[in-house]
């Protein structure tokens, strides 16, 4: 009689080991990156043309912080005009209106296809084409009437050209957040007897808002670094007010360093504020583990209820 049972593996001699595969040239590649970005640093710190006591003697000079104050300033209020006018020009691409679709396409097609630097220069400019402007009721004396180049300052003029050029590309990020949004929510918010409004606003603009926000701080951080642009227009913030001073010291590229270094922690600053609104925004779309007393509840409920058996017997 053949036995047909198999001997059992004997583990301690039969053990498979996983060896890594090594991989040197990634240790080369390493290396040399590392040399390299090296030498680059040690080249700008040992170069005897910067005076480094400068950089640091003027970080923090009555100009430079006037200059920081405005680009924050210009920052937060063009981003603001951005993001509102942006969820109105993403609505009204996707309203039912043929008319307010064209407006909103040929909105985008203009601000999008044409650089930020020009659209600052045009609106710093308005004068040219509107000496004035007058508001006046028809058929009678009442009105006013101001001067142009009193009413467009270079602040104006910088919000104004930042905020509507901004408006539409946050115009297409609301619009894809819209989109991510399944065309359920919005039947079942119809279903509820809510108007087309209504749904959007209550139902369709919350659940979208955790796809906005992440580009959101990208465009944040975009803004922060567009804002000097506005140095053409002679706008006194952070890169005006560096030029204004090295255009009496000299000392362009040390004042060219300490504006980067203000730009790199602002922008750092806001990387991590991003950040911190997306691992806020991920917890909301887990399952929320239900509150104590609630489970508590169910644990209570449970207990008093009788377990059937398998035979349906108690």
């Amino acid at each position: 009689m053949i036995n047909s049972t198999l001997p059992e593996p004997n583990t301690d001699q039969d053990e498979l080991r996983t060896i890594a595969r090594r991989h040197p040239w990634r240790w080369v590649s390493a290396l040399v990156a590392l040399a390299a970005g090296s030498g680059i640093v040690w080249a700008f710190a040992s170069s005897p043309n910067i005076v480094w006591s400068e950089v640091g003697s003027y970080l923090t000079t009555r100009s430079i912080l006037e200059g920081i104050g405005l680009t924050l300033l210009l920052t937060l209020v063009a981003q603001s005009v951005g993001i509102v006018g942006g969820v109105v020009l993403a609505v009204m691409r996707r309203s039912r209106n043929p008319v307010l679709r064209m407006i909103s396409g040929l909105y985008l097609w203009i601000f999008r296809g044409t650089p930020v630097l020009i659209q600052i220069i045009f609106w710093y400019n308005l004068a040219l084409i509107f000496p004035a402007v007058a508001l006046h009721v028809p058929f009678t004396s009442f009105g006013f009437s101001v001067e142009t180049n009193s009413l467009i300052t270079p602040v104006a003029a910088a919000i104004v050209a930042l905020g509507l050029n901004e408006a539409a590309y946050m115009a297409e990020i609301v619009r894809g957040g819209l989109l991510s949004v399944e065309q359920g929510q919005s039947d079942a918010a119809t279903t509820l007897g809510m108007t087309r409004s209504q749904a959007m606003r209550h139902v369709i603009l919350p659940q979208a808002l955790r796809t906005i926000v992440p580009p959101t701080g990208n465009e944040l951080i975009n803004m922060l670094k567009n804002t000097s642009l506005v140095s053409v227009i002679a706008a006194h913030e952070l890169l005006t007010a560096s030029q204004q001073v090295y255009a009496v010291n000299y000392l362009v590229i040390e004042l060219l360093i300490v504006a980067s270094i203000w730009y790199l922690a602002l922008s750092t600053v806001a990387s991590l504020a991003q950040a911190y609104l997306e691992r806020r925004l991920q917890v909301v779309l887990r399952v929320r583990q239900q509150p104590w007393t609630t489970r508590a509840a169910n644990h209570l409920a449970s207990l008093r209820s009788p377990s059937p058996t398998s035979d349906g017997k108690s």
